[in-house]
């Protein structure tokens, strides 16, 4: 249960408002198409352990040229 104040209002920590920014940040990213290159990196290492894993300059080229260029259509799992 989240603490009040004596209005009996909650109390919004640091924490809360950091962890709530960062959502809106990957929600705004996720509507426009930019890639999350920290969300592939641990699907790669997770997922497919023996496979490398593209540098951050490689990962956005690939997804930019996936995107626009139409290739790639399918996903890997």
């Amino acid at each position: 249960m989240r603490e009040a104040n004596k209005t009996g209002r909650e109390i919004i920590k640091p924490g809360d408002l950091a962890l709530f920014w960062r959502r809106v940040r990957e929600t705004v990213h996720l509507m426009v198409g930019l890639p999350d290159y920290g969300r592939y990196v641990t699907h790669v290492r997770t997922r497919h352990p023996g496979q490398p894993v593209m540098t951050k300059a490689e990962f956005v080229a690939e997804r930019t040229s996936r995107r626009y260029e139409g290739k790639g259509a399918g996903r890997c799992c």
